[in-house]
């Protein structure tokens, strides 16, 4: 029987510390990042969360089951007046697509953000984030399409401009309105599929030159393909309807706040009911625009950053973008007295 000397044995382990450390890392490093093994908060593999992080995921799943809440109501309530009446007035059509696009979106969110939560150093380019990835670009894509889409149509049938082009607007785009939906469904599904073209070609990559989840970081095919294939595509897939929306929410902004001016100064009497109805639009019309530029700033910032999964600024910025998306369909449920009603009668 052979009697281990331990004091030696440590001795021995000291000394050759570098080869211990590549030995380590050979073992490990499938399990855990490099990063993981030195601070000390992984126990057989599995990583010990933040505190912050786990609060950061519940406050994430909470605002898109609130948003869930929110767009299934306005899907529920459309969709019960579409039955009864056979038809949806443009407007409606334009509200319904988004509020479904925001319905899917958060269920997808859902999902990927309670896989990276449980798996947060898994390979971001494995076979399920390619398919989560795929349904998250396109339905981020067409979400901010419709919400374009709309306030073009809020601009063009509310402003009182009166130039030719407007008035001749007026009587085409509710005609023009399920092309248009049509059209960015198909440009998301260009961005997504562009995307998902790239994801592959980096797994594909990944796995033909058998390299290990901790040192794919440094791959500079995947750092190229980030730093300008990903974000050139999303920036202009993203920006198009960005600057549509931005120019005719102003426009409208402006001729509503003419139209204001002109209204109080002509109608004395009604000049308290006229003021409270216009400031209310306008609050409405200023939060639509505040939410939906704060929403696009984020999502640009986010892609610029590219912060590993179990990082805290991940979960930041996750909680940012969806406490946007959050917001918006509340303020179309408190501000629209049709669907008010609607919703109130579907839960009566």
């Amino acid at each position: 029987m052979t009697i281990v000397n331990f004091d030696n044995l440590t001795s021995a382990c000291l000394a050759q510390g570098p080869f211990l450390d590549a030995v380590a890392q050979s073992f490990l490093g499938p399990i855990m990042s490099t990063g993981e093994m030195s601070t000390g908060h992984t126990v057989l593999g599995c990583q010990t969360a933040d505190k912050a992080v786990i609060t950061l995921f519940i406050i994430l799943v909470l605002l898109c089951l609130v948003a869930m809440v929110g767009n299934g109501s306005i899907i529920i309530a459309l969709g019960k007046k579409w039955l009864l009446q056979r038809t949806l007035s443009a407007h409606n059509k334009l509200l319904m697509s988004l509020a479904a696009s925001r319905f899917c979106l958060q269920c997808v969110v859902i999902g990927k953000n309670t896989y990276v939560f449980l798996n947060p150093t898994v390979f971001p380019y494995n076979t399920v984030m390619q398919l989560l990835n795929l349904m998250w670009d396109f339905l981020t894509v067409v979400t901010i399409w419709f919400c374009s889409l709309l306030g073009f149509f809020y601009s063009v049938k509310i402003a009182t401009l009166a130039h030719p082009v407007f008035m001749w607007l007026k009587y085409r785009v509710p005609g023009w309105v399920p092309w248009m939906l049509v059209s960015a469904v198909g440009m998301s599904s260009l961005t997504s599929i562009l995307c998902f073209i790239g994801n592959y070609i980096i797994y594909m990559n990944f796995v033909k030159s058998d390299q290990q989840p901790w040192n794919v970081t440094g791959n500079s095919l995947r750092n190229s393909f980030e730093k300008f294939y990903f974000f050139s595509i999303k920036m202009i897939m993203w920006t198009i309807p960005t600057v549509i929306f931005s120019i005719f929410m102003i426009l409208l902004l402006v001729s509503l706040v003419k139209h204001m001016k002109k209204t109080l100064s002509t109608f004395s009497g009604l000049r308290d009911v006229r003021a409270q109805a216009h400031v209310k639009v306008l609050l409405t019309l200023l939060s639509f625009i505040i939410l939906f530029v704060s929403c696009f700033l984020t999502l640009v910032f986010s892609s610029i950053s590219s912060t590993p999964f179990q990082e805290f600024r991940y979960w930041m910025w996750e909680v940012v973008i969806h406490l946007c998306t959050m917001i918006h369909p509340i303020i179309i449920l408190f501000s629209n007295p049709g669907l008010r009603v609607m919703v109130k009668r579907g839960c009566c």
